[in-house]
């Protein structure tokens, strides 16, 4: 039998070192049969017109994983060609409710069958643990099957008229294309969240996955084509980041792609948002946070803690939920730090491929770079590194020690930006209005979290926390069934739960006259 996981302990924290189980991993990915090398065009595997690719590489190591086509704007006009063309001239918008329900729970049953081996392509090219993305198919996959069964919910409306010989009829239909620009932290989820909506009210869709992971995208479409979806309903194109701003612009401008859905960063969310007001486009942006996480006196401390691990270290910090602020009631301060600290300490850190690993590296190094910047920036203005503070260059390239930093100034990086990384930033607080003021003195509002055993002071901070999405006394609040969104500049429109369909359709008035 094979040992699961060596690990060593360094300076109080331990790390792990290579493994038998991880070269059976590799293998594994390597002979995976849903990983493909081409995008995916009118039902087609195709590559880029000139030829181009670029690599797609293994953040834990730097391994190349394999390459994929490079495209440009006349390869993403052909996939945005086929999905008009089989959105109108094949009628798939005329295609009814109980077909496309067939066609996604055909696509849900092969994604359950192939979890293991989405999952392992998933770890390959994100670094998250191995059973964070066994973790996530699951989650990306309920997605799939909560649209399959919505299809057949998408009704209309009968309104009684005003005048006697009238009747008046309210339909939702699908607005048509689809292009949907999916990020590279949640590689299965943010597709399937989107584009399973989609299919669901009748639209097509054109995916661009994120550069640093299309090999999950590909293998998704791969599974689509064996669920038997018509050529140009689901497209997937892929290119670097030479190629991103001029195919964003693409789908932004073109009269023929009818909605925008897009996840990622508010600087570039903003940027679309402008490129589709000229065609006054149809849009839904999921974009950045700068979640609040309040322990209240009152709290229970061992969920408060628990929450803070789910909360602040699933795929290494890099979630658009993920707890940024950590707001802590003065007489709770140092307990809730220093029980934080002991359990930092305690997390394994290393190639997600490896069992037992909780913490992988960072996704490329620009954002090691800038998690460095941040933290080198709270110290400079005053701030304690209480644990972590630095690179981990012995695991890899990418590696950033688990990190919390306490006496935070608002004048900081960490206090006003998010961060993206496994770093917990902490401030006190006296009274519970100053933590509703420090919480919401932000452009941001995605989610926040706060804990407190005062019922009455739950009710008023729920009421009063400016985010679109609260965890009370609860780190973990992603759920299928929820409508998941932010308020101010952290996006626009609800994904997830029956609000997911409204993105793709719109209502259509028919008034019957002069009825006898």
């Amino acid at each position: 039998m094979f040992r699961s996981v060596l690990l060593v302990r360094h300076s109080g924290k331990w790390y792990s070192t290579g493994s038998r189980l991880s070269s059976i991993a590799a293998r594994t990915m390597h002979t995976n049969p849903l990983k493909q090398s081409q995008a995916y065009v009118n039902g087609r595997w195709v590559g880029a017109r000139t030829g181009a690719t670029f690599e797609v590489q293994n953040p834990a190591n730097g391994e190349v994983l394999g390459v994929v086509p490079d495209m440009t704007r006349d390869d993403v006009q052909q996939a945005i060609d086929a999905a008009h063309e089989a959105f109108y001239e094949k009628s798939w918008h005329n295609s009814t409710a109980k077909e496309r329900a067939a066609l996604l729970k055909n696509w849900h049953a092969l994604m359950e069958k192939n979890r293991q081996e989405i999952a392992s392509i998933m770890t390959a090219e994100s670094g998250k643990p191995l059973v964070e993305s066994l973790g996530e198919v699951a989650y990306g996959n309920s997605f799939v099957e909560w649209f399959a069964e919505e299809a057949r919910r998408i009704y209309g409306e009968i309104v009684p008229s005003p005048v006697a010989n009238r009747q008046i009829m309210l339909t939702r239909n699908p607005v048509g294309v689809a292009g949907l620009i999916t990020p590279w932290n949640f590689p299965h989820a943010m597709i399937t969240r989107k584009a399973a909506a989609a299919i669901a009210a009748g639209c097509t869709v054109v995916i661009k996955p994120a550069e640093d992971t299309p090999l999950t995208a590909l293998a998704l479409a791969r599974l689509a084509e064996e669920a038997g979806f018509p050529k140009g309903v689901i497209n997937v194109i892929t290119s670097s980041r030479t190629h991103a701003a001029e195919i964003g612009q693409l789908l932004c401008g073109s009269d023929k792609v009818a909605a925008i859905s897009f996840t990622g960063s508010t600087e570039v969310g903003k940027l679309l948002y402008r490129q589709c007001a000229d065609g006054v486009k149809r849009i839904g942006l999921e974009l950045g946070g700068n979640a609040p996480f309040i322990v209240f006196k009152s709290a229970d401390m061992e969920k408060a803690l628990t929450g803070a691990m789910n909360s602040k270290f699933r795929n290494c910090g890099q979630t658009c939920i993920s707890a940024n602020r950590f707001l802590i009631q003065d007489e709770v301060h140092d307990e809730f730090v220093e029980k934080l600290i002991e359990r930092i300490g305690k997390l394994a850190i290393g190639d997600g491929s490896r069992e037992g690993i909780q913490i992988g590296p960072l996704i490329n190094q620009a954002q090691l770079s800038k998690v460095e910047r941040f933290v080198k920036d709270a110290k400079e203005k005053g701030a304690t590194v209480r644990c972590g503070g630095r690179a981990l260059p012995d695991l890899g390239p990418l590696y950033y020690e688990p990190t919390v930093v306490t006496n935070l100034r608002d004048n900081t990086l960490l206090y006003n930006e998010e961060v993206f990384g496994p770093v917990v930033s902490v401030v006190r607080f006296k009274t519970e209005a100053e933590a509703l003021a420090i919480a919401n003195g932000t452009r941001r509002g995605l989610a926040g979290y706060f804990f407190s055993n005062d019922l009455n002071q739950v009710f008023r901070v729920a009421q009063k926390l400016e985010t679109g999405m609260i965890g009370i006394n609860e780190g973990l609040i992603s759920a299928t069934e929820a409508a998941f969104g932010g308020i101010k500049e952290s996006g626009i429109g609800r994904e997830g739960s029956r609000h997911g369909i409204d993105e793709y359709v719109y209502i259509k008035y028919l008034c019957y006259g002069n009825l006898q």
